[in-house]
């Protein structure tokens, strides 16, 4: 063995940490001084999910799986930082990796921190500014503790700045979510054969929408609103939409199941990876409320409207195809005439968005090791 190997402990909580963290173990698996370890929170907890988007995108197994499941973000967070502390004791000359914004991200990286072991941050430096969100405080937090912060567009760079964190350790090495999606866009598989698994037909054309976030889905009001709003989308552009599963919960507790009984509509349950793919980049116009589907659909050219008043990636904004609607029906129905009579900002891949983020960080950590 290379005396200098050093193992770096990879963590995935939820299902957008996969397609972060897939293309980073493949570098690292070819690098003959740093060994990967996967390690899986169990934060998103679906044996069958979790198994389909693994083998979708040609990930191992993980090494562990702390199994933490679902609770409130103080029990979630505590009990990751319990389970994850045994493992990491195990790990040869560490180094943790931690992606995005989730509960698992913060807990390991605080785990790590306190014992003096090298924190990577990958998709440092996003900000929404927006300190309602619990996604916003894990990503400042984190980016506190870290040792290499890896950004995913130039303005993150300001935002650590401007936090007190020195540039040397801020590494612009571009966007692994879109190495996964360039991967794998030849393997997208098609509307047709995922809405027929559902028993439902493809219409000619169609728009793909997600609601997930607590400000869109928690109260029954606005969640009521912004499905009333989809419905009449759906009248000249039917609107598929994959339930995340809080979100149908959500549904159903407010009482609301009818409003998706009207084929404007077409519910689907959660989609796999390559699903999901197939889908944004047949569809016509997204509209979402999720941060990682903003950066896929500018890597696409499909144009999003982003169902929030802020965003934490604004180069989607500034020079891809993402529109800031915030929830008001008007705005947005609007906007999707819009885009109807124009087809929607043009927008261009942002810079280093090229496939090939994931060589960049391991060429870093090379260094660094």
């Amino acid at each position: 063995m290379n005396h200098r190997l050093r193992t770096v402990v990879c963590v995935v909580g939820a299902r957008p940490n996969y397609m972060k963290v897939a293309p980073i173990a493949a570098e690292l698996g070819r690098s003959s001084c740093l060994s990967p370890v996967l390690i899986h929170t169990g934060q998103h907890y679906d044996p069958d999910m979790n198994e389909r988007f693994f083998s979708e995108l040609g990930m191992p197994a993980p090494d562990a799986n702390l199994e933490v499941g679902s609770a409130s973000h103080a029990v979630q967070t505590a009990q990751v930082m319990i389970r994850f502390e045994p493992v990491l004791d195990q790990a040869i000359a560490p180094i943790v990796l931690v992606v995005g914004d989730v509960n698992s991200t913060i807990a390991c990286a605080l785990v790590a921190a306190k014992k003096g072991i090298p924190v990577v941050h990958v998709e440092a430096g996003l900000r929404s500014r927006d300190r309602t969100m619990p996604e916003e405080i894990n990503r400042v937090l984190t980016d506190q503790i870290s040792d290499l912060l890896f950004t995913t567009e130039r303005s993150a760079l300001g935002n650590l700045t401007a936090e007190g964190i020195a540039a040397e350790r801020v590494h612009f090495v571009g966007n692994v979510m879109i190495d996964t999606l360039m991967a794998n866009l030849p393997r997208a598989i098609q509307p047709s054969v995922t809405l027929a698994e559902a028993g439902l037909e493809l219409p000619e054309r169609f728009s793909l929408a997600t609601l997930h976030r607590p400000s869109n889905v928690d109260e029954p009001g606005m969640l009521a609103t912004l499905l009333g709003c989809l419905a009449e989308i759906g009248r000249d552009l039917p609107v598929v939409m994959p339930l995340h599963p809080r979100t149908r919960a959500r549904i159903e507790a407010a009482g609301l199941s009818g409003m998706l009984d009207n084929r404007l509509i077409l519910p689907l349950g959660p989609l796999g990876y390559l699903s999901m793919l197939g889908m944004m980049k047949s569809a016509k116009l997204v509209l979402t409320d999720s941060g990682g589907i903003q950066e896929e659909t500018t890597a696409l050219g499909v144009p999003c409207l982003t169902l929030r008043d802020n965003t934490e990636r604004p180069i989607t904004v500034e020079c891809g195809t993402n529109t800031l609607v915030g929830r008001d029906p008007g705005r947005i129905l609007a906007l999707v005439r819009e885009i109807g009579t124009t087809g929607g900002k043009a927008g261009r891949i942002p810079e280093m968005w090229d496939g090939q983020a994931a060589k960049r960080i391991v060429a870093v950590l090379e260094r660094f090791s």
